[in-house]
């Protein structure tokens, strides 16, 4: 074999060389991954216009009623609203003054198992003595877990023993 004809390679084996040197060279994008986000920080926006009814009814107090409810995981921006009103029933008339009052709380899971066990704590919300009454509250972020509050109705102190009230309440996500 003549010399000429070894030398005709190479450029090509120059090229070659040259092709994997370079592409051994190349760092190699990473395939594209989520950004770690703990779960307990995962807020998944609510579906439009969902609503859930926590309390629609009449009921009795003598000394306290509770109506639990719970928000879902990954509720962004829970609001809780609705009204209530007492009175006390008389010989066929209703009542519309400080006799009726009663004192209405929203309570966490933790606040509820304090209040229960007579500790007073700061509630979420809070009405005292009042007998008709506007509620409209927001409520913490849910997080990765579904929140359970609870509704408290009190007898306020001063009135009548036993007080009637008519409640409508209704949490929007």
């Amino acid at each position: 074999m003549n010399q000429v004809s070894r030398f005709r390679f190479l450029p090509l084996l120059l090229v070659g060389a040259l092709f994997f040197f370079v592409a051994s060279c190349q760092k190699k994008n990473p395939p594209a991954r989520e950004e770690a986000v703990p779960t307990w920080d995962r807020v998944a926006p609510s579906p439009a216009a969902s609503s859930q009814t926590v309390l629609h009814k009449t009921f009795s107090v003598s000394t306290s009623a509770m109506f639990p409810f719970v928000i879902p995981a990954h509720t962004a921006i829970p609001r809780l609203h609705g009204n209530y009103k007492s009175f006390v029933k008389q010989v066929d008339t209703q009542s519309d003054d400080d006799s009726a009052n009663v004192d209405f709380l929203v309570l966490t899971e933790d606040q509820y198992a304090d209040f229960t066990r007579g500790h007073a704590g700061e509630p979420l919300f809070s009405a005292d003595a009042s007998h008709d009454q506007d509620v409209n509250v927001s409520l913490p972020p849910s997080q990765d877990q579904p929140q359970k509050y609870y509704l408290v109705f009190r007898n306020s102190q001063g009135g009548a023993a036993k007080k009637l009230v008519q409640a409508d309440f209704t949490v929007d996500f």
